[in-house]
């Protein structure tokens, strides 16, 4: 069965029912004109008991619209499920995760909570409590504040495979928690147990491309580009359609200085999702290593404009190309958005104080800003060379 169907469906049940709930509302209250008395002994006219919507339909509803990203709509389709009944698992698992999304982290959290308590065998209702205790800790303005919630994570990771299913079935649901634990073990700054983690989910589950893609991926944060290409490589040949494993295995090839295999590897992934800001972003990338600059600018200027605030490195190399062409008014512009959106990333704070210290044109150099963002890159990183470099020249 056709779940868009299936859901049409319930969608056009609900719209009906609350039409016709806001009918019966109407009539109610709508005035009426005199009538004559009628006898005494005449009993009331029976009404028909209002129809309730089953906790279920809104379930469905909530998948629908979560399953499209429309997050709000789904809040408020589970939220009316688990009012109409209060242990449903289906609507407290969709509920919670919605709140996540929604940034309502404490509220997602004591929702996953209660859905345990109710349902302590519940594999996903772990997994997701998991990720709740992740993304607070990321989204939090504090981290400090939230100091726990990777160790709490790692104790939920923990009751989620004791929980797991038993037999052959077992190995893609306990790959599930290997790759949670990576990425808590990523945050927490330990490479080597990350890697150890992803290593063991995708031996677990060795077709999965997104395995794959997050085992190369952290051995590129810790400097193994060979081990990362590796593994990238492997990611687009299981799933040669992901844009997303294609365009990172691009680049990677890029920076390993083989641009000849890199070019047609990033167009193809533009070409496979045009409007993926990071497909289109890293072509871009790519042709910028390439020295093909009209190719980069082009195609960086789309993707920051698909997205304009997940991906700072796309405004760096829009402002590294304002700087090659002498473009200075811009290439601040460009890398003051790269450093306020990355502000852990020494380069971007370098280069935004190389554009203040030359002057070229109407624009004057501003030695001051200039020796800020170099001394700010080197609180970063103390051993960054061009950047003691730069606060020597302005000092």
């Amino acid at each position: 069965m056709n779940r868009r169907t299936t859901v049409s469906g319930l969608l056009g049940l609900m719209i009906t029912l609350g039409l016709a709930a806001a009918s019966a509302a109407v009539a109610q209250t709508a005035p009426t004109q005199t009538a004559p008395a009628q006898p005494a002994q005449a009993a009331p006219a029976p009404t028909a008991p209002a129809r309730v919507i089953p906790a279920a339909n809104y379930v469905a509803v909530g998948v629908y619209y979560y399953e499209q990203g429309q997050f709000d709509q789904a809040y408020v389709a589970y939220r009316a499920a688990a009012e109409i009944d209060p242990r449903n698992t289906d609507a407290l698992i969709g509920l919670g995760r919605s709140q996540v999304k929604l940034r309502l982290y404490s509220a997602g959290i004591e929702t996953l909570r209660r859905l345990i308590s109710i349902d302590s065998r519940n594999f996903d209702a772990y997994i997701s409590l998991s990720q709740a205790y992740v993304q607070q800790y990321i989204g939090a303005g504090d981290r400090a504040s939230v100091a726990s919630n990777l160790n709490e994570a790692l104790r939920v990771l923990t009751d989620a495979e004791a929980v797991a299913p038993a037999g052959a079935s077992r190995n893609v649901p306990l790959s599930r928690v290997w790759n949670e634990r990576g990425y808590v073990y990523k945050l927490q700054g330990d490479g080597t147990k990350a890697i150890e983690a992803f290593r063991q989910a995708s031996t677990l589950n060795p077709d999965n491309s997104i395995l794959l893609y997050n085992l190369g991926d952290m051995y590129y944060a810790t400097g193994n580009i060979p081990q990362a290409l590796d593994y990238l490589q492997q990611a687009v040949i299981v799933d040669p359609r992901d844009a997303y494993n294609r365009a990172y295995y691009a680049k990677l090839l890029a920076l390993s200085g083989n641009l000849t295999a890199a070019r047609p590897e990033a167009a193809q992934a533009a070409r496979l999702a045009p409007k993926n800001a990071y497909a289109v972003g890293q072509y871009g990338v790519v042709s910028y290593l390439a020295k093909d600059t009209a190719t980069a600018r082009a195609q960086l200027t789309q993707a920051v404009t698909l997205d304009p605030l997940r991906y700072p490195e796309f405004y760096y190399y829009l402002g590294r190309l304002n700087l090659d062409s002498g473009e200075l008014k811009a290439a601040r512009e460009n890398l003051t958005r790269a450093a306020a959106l990355g502000s852990n990333t020494p380069e971007y704070l370098y280069y935004l104080g190389l554009s203040y210290e030359r002057g070229a044109g109407a624009v004057a150099p501003d030695r001051l800003k200039a020796r800020e963002n170099y001394e700010a890159a080197l609180k970063l990183s103390p051993s960054y060379r061009l950047a003691q470099e730069g606060l020597n020249r302005t000092r």
